[in-house]
């Protein structure tokens, strides 16, 4: 397949680049799949509403089937179509958090495909907050179901480029925006109970979720690998580079340790480091690479998956990652690393 690529400024992208959008609208139209930037990662997008459409997300992916997909929409009016009740706790988180990085999880009306919802009652859907893919489905007239456009396991991408060294010749087209801003996956909230649950950490944390509804409680197969997941994108590993990765929770002396016995066991060495501790670190590890300051963690999120792709390009046998807190954005950067390590933690304690 030829793999279409348009490049949009997502300053004005109707204004000034109207007839490419209106190209990628087209074939989204005809039930082809296409990439397009949103505030958090690339989507990779198809008509929600055709089974046909949805089932070509998965065939370039090699994502499974029993895997639910968010639906992104650009009006709450939409939700008249897709979803069953509205509760007052989405209403509100709705008002305070869309457009933005936050998906809700509510009962379905099965107006979607059926391979959207994997055989569930309910429904994720967004609003992202992004002018391209906003005006995207606007031209296209449509809900879009769309995942991350990278194949199911691989780090997530946050520029086209990354998009198109995993799915040029896969999918009908690429929209070009420019990097992504959030840079890990929306955070997902179950709207369904009593409580709301968060299903996923992201862009928006538990403290800002907090001080808008209250209580929220956090689904048990984040901390526990004993519990099945519930939400898009988390039940099977994901985010993975080439080489195997490792999370090194201890001190620095700790970390420079670790890397000087897998040196000594003839491993060349990958480090996913902050800033700081990348000048703290000298000359430890034969591959380093730092994805943002512990100062502002935001910009670890931003970077993390752009840094787990860059080992592709290395030859190094092993990663070993330092970790963060798990508050605040941190717990969204920490829940990537551990599925990209596959819960391979090495522990000073």
């Amino acid at each position: 397949m030829l793999t279409k690529k348009w490049t949009v400024d997502n300053a004005d992208p109707v204004k000034m680049n109207y007839p490419q959008l209106k190209e990628a609208a087209a074939l989204l139209q005809q039930e082809e799949v296409v990439a397009f930037p949103t505030e958090t990662v690339y989507g990779l997008g198809a008509n929600a509403l055709s089974d046909q459409a949805v089932l070509k997300i998965f065939e370039a992916k090699g994502r499974p089937g029993d895997n639910p997909l968010i639906v992104h929409i650009t009006k709450k009016e939409q939700l008249t179509d897709l979803v069953d009740n509205l509760p007052e706790v989405a209403e509100e988180l709705m008002q305070a958090f869309w457009p933005g990085p936050l998906t809700l999880v509510l009962k379905s009306r099965d107006g979607v495909s059926k391979y959207v919802t994997a055989g569930l009652d309910t429904l994720a859907v967004r609003m992202p907050d992004h002018p391209i893919a906003l005006a995207l489905m606007e031209v296209a007239g449509l809900p879009l179901a769309a995942p991350s456009a990278n194949l199911s396991g691989k780090p997530s991408p946050t520029t086209a480029a990354h998009v198109d060294e995993d799915l040029d010749g896969k999918i009908a087209g690429i929209v070009d925006g420019g990097p992504t801003g959030v840079g890990l996956e929306s955070t997902v909230v179950d709207c369904t109970t009593e409580i709301p649950v968060i299903l996923r950490p992201g862009g928006v944390t538990k403290e800002q979720l907090e001080a808008v509804i209250g209580q929220i409680e956090v689904d048990p197969a984040l901390t526990s690998q004993d519990q099945a997941p519930k939400s898009p994108g988390m039940k099977y590993t994901h985010y993975a580079p080439v080489a195997p990765v490792f999370l090194v929770e201890g001190g620095l002396d700790f970390l420079k340790e670790t890397v000087l016995a897998a040196q000594k066991d003839g491993k060349k060495v990958g480090l996913l480091v902050t800033e700081e501790t990348k000048a703290e670190l000298g000359e430890a590890g034969d591959v380093m690479i730092a994805c943002g300051t512990r100062s502002d963690l935001s910009t670890v999120a931003t970077n993390l998956y752009d840094a787990l792709r860059a080992f592709n390009s290395t030859d190094v046998d092993i990663i070993f990652s330092e970790t963060f807190p798990n508050t605040g954005v941190g717990a969204a950067i920490m829940n990537r690393l551990d599925k990209a390590a596959g819960h391979k933690i090495i522990s000073e304690r």
